[in-house]
């Protein structure tokens, strides 16, 4: 279940953070820190974005009868496309 924290909990939360001692980078985390800076800032997103994207699995299942089934299979080698290609073009018009 996850929950809200308190001021007082974030509070604490943070000074353990700043009492740490400070470590290295590996080299693993430098090579990272090249990538990410190399990105393009245009290519990335929010993390409002991000969540938003998390949201939705990009999947869907849905029955539908045999004989329609059938239709857009045929349909979608007449067109050259898999049926999932198909299916997807049609939804969006």
């Amino acid at each position: 279940m996850n929950r809200e924290l308190t001021a007082d909990e974030i509070e604490k939360r943070l000074a353990e953070i700043d009492a740490r001692e400070p470590e290295e980078p590996t080299s693993a985390d430098l090579a990272a820190f090249a990538e990410a800076e190399a990105e393009d800032p245009a290519e990335t997103i929010t993390l409002e974005e991000y969540r938003a994207q998390r949201e939705y699995s990009g999947k869907l299942m849905l029955r539908i009868p045999k004989e329609l089934h059938r239709d857009l299979v045929e349909a979608a080698r007449r067109n050259g496309v898999s049926l999932n290609q198909y299916a997807a073009y049609k939804l969006a018009k």
